[in-house]
């Protein structure tokens, strides 16, 4: 049983370090099959319903993606143990995988579902870090709280400049800005929880 675990938590850590890496490949290549992309002027969303193969790949990037976001959001909900401060920081993270999904199943032609998971996404990931930074502060991992808390606040800031001070004119940079936020700290859970299901595994 113990053994199942380690081997669940393990593969949870596997797909946090895919998920960012899969969805930076497809973008990028969505990106470079649709040259007329404007950083400043549009939306990461408009990649979707261009025709060709750029709104292939990166619908497909970001259902895979968020699929294995959802499967490594597993893990911190085993990670986290009976804390039910983290379970619920891993539900939420969990909530965001499927507004991720959600945003490659359903393209920005098809509204108004595709604005409502969109911002389901962008807002989840923020309350889904800071309710994990205050799980390691309740954890006494001080380091940890500051990195995460610290991350919630980068996640949200492009977003309350861009409608404080329109500083673009579309919303594909605070997206990307977000997005970049969002994989850091997966990549950093996901070490923790490698360390901790090997270290487990080895002392069992």
């Amino acid at each position: 049983m113990k053994e199942t675990k380690f081997a669940l938590l393990k593969t949870s850590a596997v797909c946090g370090f895919l998920t960012p890496l899969i969805a930076l490949i497809f973008i990028s290549a969505a990106i470079c099959y649709y040259p007329e992309f404007n950083w400043t002027e549009n939306a990461l969303s408009d990649l979707g319903v261009t025709t060709g193969c750029s709104s292939q790949l990166f619908n497909y990037g970001l259902i895979i993606s968020g699929l294995l976001s959802f499967i490594f959001a597993t893990g911190p909900f085993q990670y986290f143990n009976r804390n039910n401060v983290g379970r619920i920081g891993s539900i939420i993270f969990a909530l965001a995988s499927v507004s991720l999904i959600s945003i490659g199943l359903f393209p920005e032609n098809v509204k108004p579902i595709h604005y409502i998971v969109s911002v389901s996404f962008f807002v989840l990931i923020p309350i889904s870090m800071l309710i994990f930074a205050l799980f390691f502060c309740l954890q006494k991992e001080k380091r940890v709280a500051v990195f995460t808390f610290l991350s919630a606040v980068a996640a949200a800031t492009p977003w309350i400049f861009y409608f404080s001070l329109r500083y673009v004119s579309g919303v594909a940079v605070p997206e990307a800005l977000s997005a970049i936020v969002f994989s850091v700290l997966t990549l950093v859970l996901s070490s923790k929880m490698l360390r901790l299901s090997t270290r487990l595994a080895a002392s069992y």
